[in-house]
């Protein structure tokens, strides 16, 4: 049984709208704990919010059976300060169970000792899915709108660029992308083998061991220096015979894997171990490809072209970006293009999986304008320039300040020293402060699993940003209220006139 939020409350328990903030508090859980209060406050938004989170999460589960669940409202507050903080579960974990004003936006009591568990915030979080998000985003854009007093007639004006979110994975090379693979695959079937009573890998743990000695040996000679053209070819001699050493074993383990996968596919098998047998064989093929690359790198002299190479096996969708930034040569990641307006409202976002800048200027502009009709003005970077997205961006908006690459047509020249597009361009760095506001509250590295989780990761913490700006702007109001109460209660009471 799951409900959005509990409608009788308990004795001591504190209404969202009610809760007290220290305007002093220079940390970010009030300022994003006032945003969840903003939208919780305002039936309209609240009856909105809630309908989406009762239509979208687990639609297919019948919410009136079943043991009592996290309440959905609970499960986004939680979702949203995790994303704001840039933290993990641990520390959400500890916060949700010891954090007084964040148990109060929760709905617990003083007195009320319910104590969440790691694993249930964690599942009941990973609920979320981006198409809700989005729409939640949505939501809280046009509220944030009307706080900023925004004119129902005036124009949006949008500013788009894009930056890498990170992967939590290791650096790649051909050798230790091998022991990863082949880590998994001894691990796995040693595992199945005991499960089983087959001795086959009864010592799985020492051929992980050996091979990682391996590995750690041809990662020391290769970092071995000589002066002379003797010691240097004695070091690329001895270099040379530590990797036919660890691929002549790599091959090995992974020969005696396939023989071990056959015997114990002569053994009947649930689908438990079905399951096992296809995570086995995908790791196998990892395996197969690094030994192959590897042998064809360092024997054969051959470059291994680019989009043949695997940069993780645990996170596949990474890829190697080199963006030209200064001390950053590359980073391991994905980029995500983001396209904010004037009051510093993320609009719309865009996870760019093998896509690049020119390629997404105009989806994010039309998906854009499709959430706000009223966005009539966008600025971009050079690299977000094709004469095509020059042509197709105009059908759309009113101003576009897209500059051109290369020599200027005297037209061309003509249009982007017009005093609009000016404007656009002096406004479009501001864009820098979201992207930086973001990598802050959450975007600097995605820890979430697979394509999915980085989507959703991502989305969350559009939602949370957005939520955290509106929480901002109150803050500022109620510390400007503040200030002018203390201005007029210091003030002197007026002089008597005498009789």
């Amino acid at each position: 049984m799951r409900v959005v939020q509990n409608i009788q409350m308990q004795i001591g328990e504190v209404d969202v709208s009610k809760i007290k903030f220290d305007l002093k508090s220079r940390d970010d859980i009030p300022k994003i704990l006032k945003g969840l209060q903003y939208l919780h406050g305002k039936p309209a938004l609240r009856t909105k919010l809630f309908a989406l989170l009762e239509e979208h999460i687990a639609p297919k589960v019948d919410k009136r059976n079943g043991r009592p669940g996290m309440t959905l409202w609970r499960i986004f507050v939680c979702g949203t300060v995790r994303l704001d903080l840039n933290t993990d579960y641990d520390r959400l974990h500890e916060l949700a169970n010891q954090h007084i004003t964040l148990r109060e936006m929760l709905g617990h009591a003083q007195f009320d000792d319910y104590q969440y568990h790691y694993q249930t915030l964690k599942d009941n979080v990973s609920l979320f899915t981006p198409e809700l998000l989005d729409k939640i985003n949505q939501m809280v854009v046009d509220a944030g709108h009307v706080l900023v007093k925004k004119k129902e007639n005036e124009a949006l004006r949008g500013r788009c660029d894009s930056f890498v979110v990170e992967t939590k994975v290791h650096y790649p090379t051909d050798i230790n992308l091998l022991y990863d693979a082949l880590r998994k695959i001894i691990t796995l079937i040693g595992t199945w083998c005991e499960l089983k009573q087959i001795s086959d890998w009864r010592q799985h743990e020492h051929n992980v061991r050996h091979l990682k000695r391996l590995m750690r040996k041809v990662q020391n000679t290769r970092r071995r220096k000589g002066k002379s053209e003797e010691q240097k070819q004695k070091n690329e001699t001895l270099c040379l015979q530590a990797y036919q050493a660890y691929l002549d074993v790599a091959q090995g383990y992974l020969n005696k894997a396939q023989a071990t996968l056959t015997k114990l596919e002569a053994i009947s098998i649930d689908e438990y171990d079905v399951m096992r047998k296809l995570e086995i064989e995908g790791f196998v093929k990892h395996a197969m490809r690094q030994i192959d690359q590897t042998q064809r790198r360092v024997f054969s002299d051959e470059v291994i072209p680019h989009a043949e190479k695997v940069f993780s096996l645990f996170e596949p969708h990474t890829e190697w970006i080199s963006k030209g930034k200064a001390g950053v040569p590359f980073e391991l990641g994905l980029k995500v293009c983001i396209l904010e307006d004037q009051y510093q409202f993320i609009l719309h976002h865009e996870v760019m999986q093998q896509k690049t800048d020119d390629q997404v200027a105009v989806s994010m502009v039309a998906q854009a304008k499709k959430r706000f009709p009223r966005l009539s003005a966008c600025s971009f970077d050079k690299g977000f320039h094709s004469p095509d997205n020059q042509d197709q961006l105009k059908e759309h908006l009113d101003v576009v300040a897209l500059p051109r690459k290369g020599k200027l047509s005297q037209a061309a020249q003509a249009e982007q020293q017009s005093e609009a597009f000016m404007k656009a361009r002096r406004a479009h760095s501001a864009v820098e402060s979201a992207i930086n506001a973001l990598e802050v509250h959450g975007l600097d590295m995605c820890p979430d699993h697979g394509i999915g989780g980085f989507r959703r990761y991502v989305a969350f913490a559009v939602v949370a940003r957005n939520i955290h700006r509106i929480g901002a702007i109150l803050w500022q109001q109620e510390q400007k209220r503040a200030k002018r109460r203390q201005r007029c209660s210091n003030r002197a009471p007026p002089a008597k006139r005498a009789a």
